[in-house]
This record gives C-alpha cells, structure tokens and sequence, in this order.
C-alpha cells in the first residue's frame, strides 16, 4: 500500500461539485470541479435532479484523473461530503423517487410553524440542539406526509446529498452521525430518538431513516459500476463524510484547541460556529443548530443565515441587469472585483441592510420563513456604493447577530469560504465582531475535512486531533486585527440593528399574507454551493 499516497475528497455543493486529491499528510495536490444545477419553481420549490448529481460527481472524479498522473492506482481513500438538508429519496433499485428537494425549498414552511408552535418542540429542541426550519429534511418530510404521501410511500430510503452519493459509490444506504442528529436524533448520544420522530408526526416514516455510520471509523469498498464510471479502482475504501458545514469548518481550524476560537463560512450562506463537548453545550432559545464533530464527545454549535453572498449576488445582478438595459451587456460576475474599489467610497455605517434574501427566510439567530431582506436609512443623497457597503456590512452585522446568540463573541475568527478573500469583507468581519480573523491557506476546506476523515479510518492518524495538527494548524494565516475606528462605528450601529430585526417581524408576516405563488426561471440563484 505504500504507493497509496492519495486521499480524494469530494465536496458535492449546490451549484459546484469538486473533487480534489490530497497527499496522506494533507498536501492539495489537484481539483476537479463541475458545475452542478437545480430549478427553481411555483410555491418556493427548489429541486435538483438526482441522476445529473452523480453524474456530474463521476464526471469531477474523472476529471481528477486526467489532471493526477496514476490516480486510481495511487488512491488510498476516497471521502465525500455535501450540501446539507434537504430531501433526497430513493425508492426500488435504489432509483430516484423524484427531484430532490434542496435546503432552498421554502415548500413546508407552514407545516415548519405548525410543527414548530405544537408543545412537543421544545423536548426536540433538547435532544436536537437544533431550530425546526424549512431546511430540514424532518420539515419537508413531514410536509411531505401530509400534502405528498406518495413520494414517502414510494421510498424506500430518505437520505441527504452527500448519502446519495455514497449510495452511488458504494452501493450502501447510510447516513452520518451529524446529519442524523440534528434532523431526526440525539446528538449527545449521535442516534435516532423515537421522541423527536414522534414530534415531527413521522413515527410511521421511520423505516426510511438508514443506518448511522462513523466515517472515522467505517469504510465501504467502492463498488464495480461505480469504478467503471469514477475510473478508480474498484474496492478502494469510501468514507462517508460529515455534513458540509463542519466539514469545512474543521478544514478552516474550528476545532485546533484555540481557547474562544470561532469559524465562519462566509459562502452562498453564512455559518457561523464554535466547537465546545457535548456536555458544555448551552441551548439558548430555540435557534441555530449542534452539529457533531467527528471527534469523541465534540460539537459544533451553529447559527446560520440562509443568505450571505446571495445577498451580493443579488445587488450585483441588480445592476448588470440594468446596464445591459441600456445596451451595453454586463455579467453580474464581472463586477464582483469592482466591489473593494465601491467600498472604500463610501462612508462606513450610513445605511443599514437586513440580508434576509433568500426566500426561504431566515434561520439565524431567529427562525422566520417570512423574513425579508431591506434597507434603512436611505436618502437621496446614497449611491450604488453606499448600498453595496450597506449589504456587506450587513453580512458582518448577521455574523455578530448569530455569535450573540450562542454567548460571548469570539477572541479569534477563523474565515473560509469565497468571500473571505476580499480584505474588505475580513476587516468589516473583524470589526462588527471585534475579534482578529485568520485565513487558511487550505484552497478547499470542505473536500479537506472529509478527506481528513478518511485518512483516520484508514490509519493514516491514530485520531483527529493528531490529523488537525498536521493539515489544519499550520496552514492558518497570520491574526488580522479590526480596526478600532470601524469597531466603534459598528459597536454603535449594531443595536439599531438588531432593533430593527425585532420591529421588522410583523411587517413580514403581514407581507407573507399577501403574497401570492409565483414561478421563477430555471437560472441559479447564487455563486457558490452549501447550506
């Protein structure tokens, strides 16, 4: 085995799938991505089709092998991780029953405040640690029970992304300790709980829950029909990843052993988290979620904003719409570099912006499918680039909105995520926070934490804590300090911020009521994939 010297992950994200190969001690030493799609329909439908995700997660694998000499025969492992919620089921055959819902569909949110006002939610909050929400595939489930039943009574299976490709791998129906847990489970004791099945009115749907395995601790071989269309080896050992969050969290340093240290991905959304033991966990409200870790006794706690560069993404696509009215075309995506230029003339604080765009709402730090993105404060003296500073400001006022809610803010903020790469964004990070950012150098942080996986199950490390201090550790950048006069701008607007938030939800509720369906086009809705 000593010419295994490669470990694969594959990072399967809403709109981009990656494949990308390390060497065992965690060296990046190719990618491979494809782009991946869904549709967007009536009623805040959001669906991918199941065939054309493995598909194109073969095609990213393949790819891979064109760019590293000897992949096959060098691959030790391969790991895969995902896009998180979500509904995707498979029936006879282990065929599609369907499209898969995605953690954008917005479909069960009635069904989401009904199960979320019943009394039996705050006992599945406990065992959870996790808000009832839209995303969730225990939502769209029990949405599903009630206004789809065929589709639950043609599957056999119910799994998320990353589950259904495994399946595709190795020919095995399972999920993962951390998916598990926070949907239908228990994550201090990382299993089902007939209690939170019971709440979610699915009792009669448990059949459809698979098996619970330990990607540290659990390969399967890779299956003939998948080696034919992977060009691996067939046999070669697969773990099953965590859910895409922590995965790329602990690839980007949540969890070194840094006192008061904290990780955002700052992607398509905005997650936010800290790890803690599963004994120190302090559920505060009912919001946000704990995600195990793939580590003894470790947690995650979580809050995330269901939109963080969607929201840029939108004023972006905003403009180059109007410019290609006047007859001079414009992609939205040309003007992203144009953003720090936009930033730096324009006056810190003059506006505030609520980034609740998605249509599915918000689920960070408060749960509201009715939640709307806004500006405040505008006058007719602003600019486009006093709203573009107002929108990334209010992804930093989100990031310190979420760590309020699971206590004291971090002393130190590990950044991942596209975003991160803009030095704007970090120092607006850093002040609305107050706590120094790092960057990792790791190019790809999610393919990273499952591929991390894989090296423990395969011996490569006796533990996690052993692998994090060989591919995590020294790849983290240098502290980025706020500056002092942004803070205090910041310190002073967050307030008003988070008043508004509070004052604003009446006003959506009563908007939600007068909103009638619609359709939109078959056309992404944002940059870059993950929940």
């Amino acid at each position: 085995m000593s010419d295994r010297d490669i470990i694969i992950g594959i990072d399967a994200g809403t709109s981009v799938i990656k494949a990308v190969a390390f060497s065992t001690d965690g060296r990046q030493l190719g990618a491979s991505a494809v782009k991946n799609r869904y549709t967007s329909g009536a009623g805040g439908a959001v669906t991918q089709n199941m065939d054309d995700t493995w598909a194109d997660c073969a095609t990213a694998l393949r790819g891979l092998g064109d760019k590293i000499d000897g992949l096959a025969g060098r691959t030790a492992a391969l790991a895969v991780t995902a896009q998180g919620d979500g509904t995707w089921l498979a029936g006879a055959g282990d065929r599609p029953v369907g499209d898969a819902w995605l953690w954008l569909d917005a479909r069960a949110a009635g069904t989401t405040a009904q199960l979320a006002a019943q009394g039996s939610d705050a006992a599945r909050f406990t065992a959870t640690g996790t808000a009832l929400n839209t995303c969730q595939m225990g939502a769209q489930m029990a949405h599903m029970h009630h206004h789809h039943p065929e589709l639950l009574d043609r599957a056999e299976v119910a799994l998320h992304c990353k589950d259904w490709l495994y399946l595709n791998l190795t020919g095995v129906r399972a999920t993962d300790p951390s998916e598990a847990s926070f949907t239908f489970g228990d994550f201090r004791k990382r299993q089902y709980s007939n209690l939170v099945i019971e709440a979610l009115g699915l009792t009669s749907r448990r059949h459809l829950l698979p098996q619970i395995i330990d990607g540290t601790q659990t390969t399967h071989p890779l299956s003939a029909a998948a080696a034919e269309a992977t060009g691996l080896l067939p046999g070669t050992p697969v773990s099953l990843g965590y859910v895409d969050m922590v995965m790329t969290a602990l690839g980007a340093g949540v969890h070194t052993g840094t006192k008061g240290a904290a990780c955002s991905t700052i992607g398509s959304t905005g997650v936010h988290m800290r790890a803690v033991r599963d004994d120190e966990v302090q559920l505060n409200g009912r919001s946000g979620y704990v995600i195990c870790l793939p580590d003894d006794r470790m947690v995650t706690q979580v809050q995330t904003n269901m939109a963080a560069t969607l929201n840029i993404d939108w004023a972006l696509r905003m403009a180059a719409d109007l410019m290609s009215e006047t007859g001079h075309p414009h992609d939205y995506a040309d003007l992203v570099a144009r953003i720090d230029g936009w930033l730096e003339r324009s006056e810190p604080g003059a506006l505030l912006y609520q980034p609740y765009v998605s249509e599915a709402g918000e689920r960070g730090p408060m749960v509201n499918p009715n939640a709307r993105a806004g500006f405040i404060g505008l006058h007719a003296g602003h600019r486009f680039p006093d709203m573009i500073r107002a929108v990334v400001e209010g992804l930093g006022m989100a990031a310190r909105d979420c760590y309020a809610a699971m206590g004291d803010m971090p002393r130190e903020l590990r950044l991942t995520g596209g975003a991160a790469r803009s030095g704007a964004l970090r120092g607006i990070l850093a002040a609305t926070t107050g706590a120094p950012v790092r960057v990792s150098a790791r190019e790809e942080a999610g393919a990273a934490g499952c591929a991390m996986m894989a090296a423990v199950a395969i011996g490569a490390y006796p533990d996690m804590k052993s692998c994090v201090a060989e591919w995590v550790t020294p790849l983290l950048g240098a502290p980025e300090a706020p500056s002092p006069a942004l803070q205090h701008t910041y310190e002073a607007l967050y307030p008003a911020y988070a008043e508004a938030r509070e004052a604003l939800t009446p006003v959506w509720d009563r908007l939600a009521g007068t909103r009638a369906p619609h359709t939109t086009q078959d056309a992404p809705k944002q940059a870059t994939g993950g929940s």
